[in-house]
This record gives C-alpha cells, sequence and structure tokens, in this order.
C-alpha cells in the first residue's frame, strides 16, 4: 500500500492533516510509510495533478471520493464536509480509502487447478 500526502510550503493545514494521517494509521493498525510530496510551484502541480494543499493519495488515488477527473490546482484545498468548509480531509475517507483494495490485492492467494480425469 502507498500513501502519499502532497502539500505546498507554508500550508497552515499540512502539519494538521499529517497528524490526522499519522493517527488513523495507528488507530488502524496499518504499519505503512506516508511520502511527503512537497509541490513547489505550479508546473510540478500540473505534472502531479494536485489537487491543492494538503491531499492525500492512497494507492495513486485521492482520497475525496469523486475527484479523479478534477483538472490540476496550485493553491489551498478546502473540503466540504455536511455543508462545512475545512482545509483538513475527514478521517473517514481516509480510513475508507485504506480498506480499499485493488483488484490485485482481491485476487485469492490460492488458484485452483482443473484435474482432468
Amino acid at each position: 500500500m502507498k500513501v502519499e500526502l502532497l502539500y505546498f510550503e507554508g500550508c497552515p493545514n499540512h502539519i494538521p492533516t499529517v497528524e490526522m494521517v499519522e493517527g488513523v494509521l495507528k488507530r488502524e493498525g496499518i504499519g505503512v510509510e506516508v511520502t511527503a510530496i512537497e509541490v513547489p510551484d505550479i508546473e510540478t502541480a500540473q505534472i502531479l495533478r494536485f489537487l491543492g494543499s494538503p491531499s492525500i493519495r492512497v494507492n495513486g488515488v485521492d482520497i475525496e471520493p469523486g475527484r479523479e477527473n478534477d483538472p490540476p490546482f496550485f493553491g489551498c484545498r478546502t473540503y466540504s464536509v455536511s455543508g462545512r468548509t475545512t482545509g483538513v480531509p475527514p478521517e473517514q475517507w481516509l480510513v475508507d480509502a485504506l480498506h480499499r483494495r485493488s483488484p490485485k490485492e482481491n485476487s485469492s492467494c490460492c488458484s485452483t487447478q482443473r484435474k482432468d480425469t
């Protein structure tokens, strides 16, 4: 599993988001390293398909549902949750993303082989 936290220097929600991610990983018992990716400029934002600071991706997918086709954005990111705007994504989105399985992870560990008699 790969967890990335994308941000720009000086983002006021960067550290609270780091703390949220660390707390969720600990509580869920998931021992994965979080890769911090600083996005220094708009060009890098476009290359990385950055959706604003802070952004969290699990296995390359943004944790906010429905954002996969949004254009890159270099600026502060806000999240709308239950009619309220916040700069830190809700913990539940991260929990949900962490528990999703890729097709490879869902495949059976053992294949059955047919014996012709």
